[in-house]
């Protein structure tokens, strides 16, 4: 790490919590146990138990069929959390024995287990992450005996059977909280547990109690969590002071925003620890300000980056020219071109330069580069054409980074070939752009033209946007000079 970049000094959060646990109500049922529900739900509702009244148990549910958290079961269900960031400059460390999963269940094999928790009445919370892809419908019967293949589907059943338990009462509905990648997913969940009781015929009451006595809250989840720390598992465990087959190893930042109703925020209260929650009605804001800010920075750098001779994230933070060039996108381009109190955007773009200096994160801009044309649709030209729109000029920075992008998709650097990873009928266009090019069968600035007009990868014909094709060819040539 370079000199004057970053301060050295280690704040050490050992937070070794060792408290019995056994007699925790089982108020949350969880479904996945995954590297992230570990490091991310568990870590806080552990930090919850510690910090507040809060006091939840939680039951860990097996979403597929394959497998049984047998490492889990042994542990009885503790397991340790290594956290390492960067904080204001500093780097910090915390190291957290969690103890809040009381139980683990695999529903395939244990039914009658999985809905026994339905009828307790200190059931309230429900979390779950499985993947993009695990919140769907599919036209599965409802099963007599064993259980759905859909998770949304197992809700379904668990939730009708709470339902017929406790007479339709409203007080015995839950909060749900799904932790998957996707927009709204919230909504997603309660409209596929909508048609799973449409599908099963099940009766207008549980459909009117599901609607009312539930409260489905579309989350944003964030938090880079890369799992079993091969590298360093030995010094942790030294730490520590015993060994942890189950250590999950992550970044310190973390961040969760809830869309929801008031009183999720009054059951769970996060507002009496330091923890980064936030209760909001639009979530689409901060969605925002995430992919614009901490995703377009990612894609501002990664054609930059890799030309200027550099792999890592980390490289490019710990360069003096690139670093500078980073913290110039986003504090006068992309934070000038969002709509939000400036202090809001600053402070998030902050935690990303702090996230990106984290040396125990090792982002390859190869990895992050899969179908860069698309991310550089979602996440950079939209600050382009507000900026341009505002100012009445363009960015110059992210306009550097188009260039880049450009010359990224030609395929080669220093001599060796970059292996570009994108939809095929892409990779062929720039190919044959640039073969026309090198053939003296068209200028640089044509090039530029041709491809601006794609008006499929843009949404627009960005030959349209005054100044941009020749700014973009005079960037392009600095590339290859």
């Amino acid at each position: 790490m370079e000199e004057g970049r970053i301060s050295i000094t280690i704040l050490k959060e050992l937070a070794i919590n060792s408290t019995a646990s056994s007699d925790l109500p089982l108020r949350v049922l969880q479904f996945g146990g995954g590297n992230f529900l570990r490091a991310f739900a568990d870590w806080m509702i552990d930090v919850l138990n510690e910090k507040t009244e809060f006091q939840a148990g939680v039951v860990v549910v097996k979403p597929t069929e394959r497998g049984d958290y047998d490492d889990l079961r042994a542990s009885n269900g503790r397991f340790t959390v290594a956290l390492d960031g960067v904080r204001r400059g500093e780097l910090i460390q915390e190291r957290r024995e969690i103890s809040c999963v009381q139980r683990i269940i695999q529903p395939y094999r244990e039914r009658e287990a999985f809905l026994a928790t339905a009828e307790l009445e200190s059931m309230r919370f429900i979390i779950s992450n499985t993947t993009e892809a695990g919140i769907r419908f599919s036209e599965e019967p409802m099963p007599e005996e064993g259980m759905p293949k859909e998770f949304p589907a197992k809700l379904t059943l668990w939730l009708y059977h709470r339902y017929r338990h406790f007479s339709g009462a409203p007080e015995r509905g839950c909060i749900v909280l799904p932790m998957e990648l996707s927009a709204d997913n919230g909504t997603a969940l309660n409209r596929a547990v909508e048609q799973y009781a449409a599908h099963w015929n099940l009766p207008p009451g549980f459909r009117e109690w599901n609607a009312t006595a539930n409260h489905y809250c579309s989350t944003l989840v964030d938090r880079i969590v890369s799992g079993y720390p091969e590298d360093r598992a030995a010094k942790i465990f030294a730490e520590i002071g015993k060994e942890d087959p189950l250590l999950v190893a992550g970044e310190y930042y973390h961040s969760w925003v809830i869309a929801g109703p008031e009183l999720v925020a009054e059951e769970l209260p996060f507002g009496q620890t330091d923890l980064n929650v936030v209760f909001t009605q639009d979530l689409d804001a901060y969605r925002e300000i995430k992919v614009r800010i901490l995703n377009g920075a990612h894609t501002s750098i990664v054609p930059t980056g890799y030309l200027a001779g550099l792999e890592t994230v980390g490289d490019v933070m710990n360069d003096a020219a690139m670093s500078d060039f980073l913290a110039s996108v986003l504090n006068d381009e992309i934070i000038p071109s969002l709509d939000y109190p400036k202090e809001q955007l600053e402070a998030f773009a902050a935690d990303v330069l702090d996230r990106f200096r984290n040396p125990f994160l090792h982002h390859k801009l190869l990895d992050i580069s899969l179908n860069s044309t698309s991310k550089f649709r979602a996440r950079l030209l939209p600050s382009l054409l507000s900026y341009q729109q505002k100012k009445g000029a363009l960015p110059r920075g992210i306009v550097r980074a188009f260039a880049a992008l450009m010359r990224f998709y030609r395929g080669d650097r220093d001599g060796s070939t970059i292996p570009l990873r994108d939809e095929a009928d892409r990779i062929d266009f720039f190919r044959e752009q640039w073969a026309l090019y090198e053939s003296d069968k068209q200028g640089l600035s044509d090039l530029v033209r041709q491809v601006l007009a794609r008006v499929g990868w843009w949404g627009r014909d960005l030959n349209g946007v005054p100044g941009l094709g020749q700014a973009l060819t005079i960037e392009l040539k600095n590339y290859l000079n």
